[in-house]
């Protein structure tokens, strides 16, 4: 069962209301994963946003763990966007539970509630530009590394 308060942790549900979550919750799935099982694999399609409700992921590139997220955390939000092949693997490294959102929901939703549906594409716009944004301060910094040698 989906909880809705759970839910408005999520950056994607900022500013929609429990009346808004509640009217599009039928359109949300579930699942659950072993840890070693991969809800998300490295160069085939995915086309869903996963919502960690309880567990935590590693996030595999090239065979390397890159990064590891828990729950209140979220991942495929790329997958959902456009039409590529996931760019990492997602492994379970524990019991995980999530909710989904499909590319096929969210066009749903754009139909139900357009508020809802705006609200949830300017949040991500903005969870995306943040990540954007934080990569880059990465690279500038290894940047500057590499010009002190």
């Amino acid at each position: 069962m989906i909880d809705v308060n759970a839910l408005q942790k999520y950056s994607l549900f900022g500013g929609v209301s429990p009346e808004q979550i509640e009217r599009i919750k039928p359109l949300l799935g579930t699942a659950h994963f072993e840890a070693g099982e991969c809800p998300q694999i490295e160069g085939q399609p995915s086309d869903k946003i996963y919502f960690i409700l309880s567990g935590e992921v590693e996030i595999v590139k090239q065979g390397l763990v890159i990064a590891r997220l828990k729950e209140g955390e979220t991942f495929g939000e790329m997958e959902l966007l456009d039409i590529m092949p996931s760019i990492a693997t997602v492994r379970a490294a524990t019991p995980l539970e999530v909710v989904t959102i499909s590319n096929r929901a969210l066009y749903e939703i754009s139909k139900l509630d357009l508020k809802t549906f705006s609200m949830m594409i300017m949040n991500l716009a903005r969870d995306l530009s943040r990540r954007l944004r934080r990569m880059d301060e990465l690279a500038c910094l290894d940047s500057n590394e590499i010009l002190k040698k």
